[in-house]
C-alpha cells in the first residue's frame, strides 16, 4: 500500500531545496516547521528517510530526461536566451568508506578525485551546471564519477547544451579547465563557439613582459559591479587580438590546434593584483626580518638552514619570483 505517490514526494523534496535544505533524515522535522501538511496535504511522519530515498531511486533512471524537461519548460516559459551557456563543476566531499562493491555501477560512483575543498582524504561525487547567460538560469545538470577528470567532462556536457539551444549558434562560456587539446579539438570538430581563460601556466612571462600596453585598443566597457560608480573610478579595459594560440597535442603525430586568443588588460584587475604583491611582499619582508634578527643565533646558525628558511618564506608568500635575498 503506498500512501504517496513518487512525484509528491519529489515536489515535497523539490520545495525542500527551495527553503531550507536538510538531509534526508530530517526533512520530516523540515515538514513540520514548514506547514507541509497544510500545504501539500501531506503528513510529516510519511517524510521518512527510507520513503524519501525510494523516490529518489524511482527517478534515478530517468534524470537525464527529468532535467532537460525542466530545462526546456524554463526556456519556453521564461523566454530565456540559451544561445550563450556558462557552464561549471564542482565536488563535494563526503564522510564515510563508500567501497566500490557496494555501489551500483550504472551510476557516478564516489571516489577519491581533485577535490575543490582540498580535502583529499575525502572521497568525492562530482556536479556540472550549466546557466544560461539570459537571467542565470539552470537549464542543464549532471552528476559525474568522484575520480573523473573536469577537463573530460565538456564534450558530453556541450553536446547536451548545444541541443537546448536548438538551431541558433551556441556560445560556451567556461573556465580554465575547458582548456586541453582534446576539448578543444571536439568544439572545433562540432563548429561551437567558446570562450575559456588559457590557464596562465600556458603563457610564460616572457611573453607578458614584451607587451607594449599602447598597442592595446581602448574598448567602451563597463564592468556591471562598477555602473553604478562615477566615470573616472571605473576601470578602464584594452584589447589586443590577432594573436593565435597553438595547442600540441598530447602525442607528437597529433595535429597542433589553432584558436583566435584575445589578450584584454583591465585597470582594476591590475590594481587589484598590484595590491596583493605589494601585500604578498610585506608579509615576507616581515618574515624575513625575523630570520635576519635570529642570524647566528640557535635556529639559523649556519647559512644552510637560513636559505631552507628563506625558501619556505618565499614559497608561502607566492613572492618567489619577485624576492632576491642575500646571505652575507
Amino acid at each position: 500500500r503506498a500512501d504517496l505517490t513518487h512525484g509528491q514526494v519529489i515536489e515535497v523534496l523539490v520545495a525542500n531545496r527551495l527553503t531550507a535544505p536538510a538531509p534526508l533524515f530530517r526533512v520530516g522535522d523540515w515538514a513540520r516547521d514548514w506547514a507541509v501538511e497544510e500545504v501539500f496535504g501531506i503528513e510529516a511522519e510519511l517524510l521518512n528517510d527510507d520513503r524519501l530515498a525510494r523516490a529518489l531511486d524511482a527517478i534515478a533512471p530517468h534524470l537525464d530526461r527529468l532535467a532537460g524537461s525542466v530545462g526546456a519548460a524554463a526556456i519556453g516559459a521564461f523566454g530565456l536566451d540559451t544561445a550563450r551557456i556558462h557552464w561549471d563543476m564542482t565536488s563535494m566531499s563526503v564522510h564515510g568508506a563508500y567501497p566500490v562493491e557496494d555501489q551500483d555501477e550504472d551510476y557516478p560512483m564516489v571516489r577519491y578525485g581533485h577535490p575543490k575543498d582540498r580535502r583529499v582524504d575525502l572521497k568525492q561525487v562530482q556536479a556540472g551546471l550549466g546557466v544560461s547567460a539570459d537571467g542565470g538560469v539552470p537549464v542543464h545538470a549532471r552528476v559525474f564519477d568522484g575520480g573523473a577528470g573536469e577537463v573530460a567532462q565538456v564534450v558530453d556536457a556541450m553536446k547536451a547544451l548545444r541541443q537546448l539551444a536548438g538551431e541558433r549558434r551556441l556560445l560556451l562560456v567556461a573556465d580554465s579547465k575547458l582548456y586541453s587539446w582534446g576539448n578543444i579539438g571536439a568544439l572545433l570538430d562540432a563548429g561551437v563557439d567558446f570562450i575559456a581563460p588559457v590557464p596562465a601556466s600556458k603563457i610564460g612571462d616572457e611573453f607578458w613582459a614584451g607587451l607594449d600596453l599602447e598597442q592595446a585598443v581602448p574598448v567602451d566597457y563597463t564592468a556591471e559591479r562598477e555602473e553604478r560608480l562615477p566615470p573616472d573610478e571605473r576601470g578602464q579595459y584594452r584589447v589586443l587580438e590577432g594573436e593565435v594560440q597553438r595547442i600540441p597535442g598530447p602525442r607528437k603525430r597529433d595535429p597542433v590546434l589553432e584558436v583566435r586568443r584575445v589578450l584584454v588588460h583591465s585597470t582594476g584587475s591590475a590594481e587589484g593584483q598590484r595590491q596583493a604583491r605589494d601585500k604578498r611582499l610585506a608579509k615576507a619582508a616581515s618574515d624575513l626580518e625575523k630570520v635576519q634578527r635570529g642570524a647566528g643565533g640557535r635556529y639559523y646558525n649556519i647559512p644552510e638552514k637560513i636559505a631552507e628558511r628563506i625558501g619556505v618564506i618565499a614559497r608561502t608568500r607566492r613572492v618567489a619570483s619577485c624576492l632576491r635575498t642575500t646571505i652575507g
